[in-house]
């Protein structure tokens, strides 16, 4: 008498399924992924504890005053983009150094921030060194 049934089950698990699924989510995320975050500006920001090594042709200060001054010389927000392109014109590879002091609203260095990408211009948000 032969008691053994005709179905055997294979105790071993075969990862070929598993391993199509995680193919498909990978191509899923590589495909969804540019299109999840934003443009942003381009911005180059020093660390805190090195010296920028890029060329510094212009700094724009903003004070909690909200005073912007280009350099040493004092301009409004509505001169500021043609005073920048004035001194930057002809400059190859420009850069601003962007200071904002503690305080300042986000939109003033945004503001400052907009006007360097609509020209092409590099910006630099210089920081205060980390004291340990």
């Amino acid at each position: 008498m032969n008691l053994r049934g005709r179905n055997k089950v294979s105790p071993e698990f075969s990862m070929s399924s598993m391993t199509d699924i995680v193919f498909l989510l990978l191509v899923f995320f590589l495909l969804t992924s540019p299109q999840i975050t934003p443009e942003a500006l381009d911005l180059i920001l020093p660390k805190a504890k090195g010296k920028t090594t890029n060329v510094q042709n212009v700094s724009v200060s903003i004070n909690k005053e909200l005073q912007i001054y280009v350099d040493k010389e004092r301009v409004t927000t509505s001169n500021l983009e043609q005073t920048l392109k004035s001194r930057l014109s002809g400059v190859e590879d420009p850069t601003i150094i962007l200071r904002a002091e503690e305080g300042v609203p986000i939109e003033k260095a945004v503001n400052v921030m907009d006007i360097a990408n609509r020209n092409k211009y590099k910006i630099v948000l210089a920081v205060r060194p980390n004291e340990n």
